[in-house]
């Protein structure tokens, strides 16, 4: 994989990424975002294709792309699909400021040091090249100002963004809110990047990591309240009665 086409994971921080402050949007979800970008990325190289709600690895060959690469195999260690939100909901610390330091890397943000309080140690990023965040803002906007289709890339982009909540980073306000609304309808566009954007929802929402088919299913609240087979309230009624007997 070349590096003249930037890749989702990299799109989507720099979307992140608040010009006037250096910092991310929705830090937490980010990194849950750049997990599901990568999958999204390496499907579109070929890599892997979705499997019901699973990810299968089609083609093990590297990218060339070192960060990719390296969720490729262990993609590829696992044997056997693995469920998009397992994935996502996987170990993903710091994945953030892997990519963060892959940018400034490839000389698209450059880190500016700084101070807490004048005392803890922070890091900020800039942008080398504000005319790519510009780029990327711009297709986005156009996909949802025209109504047209956008490309597969675009469209797993705005589904992701939806998902971890930039929408009200990149369209803020009561002014924004059809904005946010056709965002998140851009989902319906890619298979893939719908699959990994609602898995990223689900990991944020704490939909449980096994499947419904796993688990025993939770039985219904008057069933719960039985002892031995006789409903617990009534078991209470017939104690009363009995001690007012007495």
């Amino acid at each position: 994989m070349g590096r003249s086409r930037r890749t989702i994971p990299e799109e989507l921080l720099l979307l992140a990424l608040d010009p006037t402050t250096g910092t991310t949007a929705q830090p937490q979800s980010l990194d849950l975002g750049l997990a599901g970008a990568q999958l999204v990325e390496l499907a579109l190289a070929g890599r892997i294709a979705p499997d019901g709600d699973r990810i299968a690895v089609v083609m093990p060959r590297p990218t060339g792309d070192p960060t990719l690469d390296s969720a490729l195999e262990l993609l590829r260690r696992r044997g056997s699909p693995v469920r998009a939100v397992h994935w996502i909901g996987g170990p993903r610390l710091g994945l953030r400021q892997i990519y963060l330091a892959h940018l400034e890397r490839c000389g698209m943000v450059h880190a500016v040091a700084g101070q807490m309080c004048g005392v803890l140690p922070t890091t900020r990023y800039q942008a080398t090249d504000t005319a790519i965040s510009r780029e990327i803002r711009a297709r986005l906007d156009s996909a949802i100002r025209t109504g047209v289709p956008p490309d597969p890339r675009t469209a797993a982009l705005a589904a992701l963004a939806h998902a971890v909540g930039l929408g009200k980073h990149l369209y803020p306000g009561n002014e924004g809110r059809s904005s946010r609304s056709r965002l998140r309808d851009l989902i319906r566009h890619d298979p893939m990047g719908g699959l990994v954007a609602h898995a990223v929802m689900d990991v944020q929402n704490g939909v449980a990591a096994q499947p419904r088919r796993d688990r025993a299913p939770a039985a219904p609240p008057a069933a719960r309240a039985t002892a031995n087979g006789v409903p617990l309230q009534a078991r209470r009624t017939g104690a009363m009665a009995r001690a007012a007997a007495h």
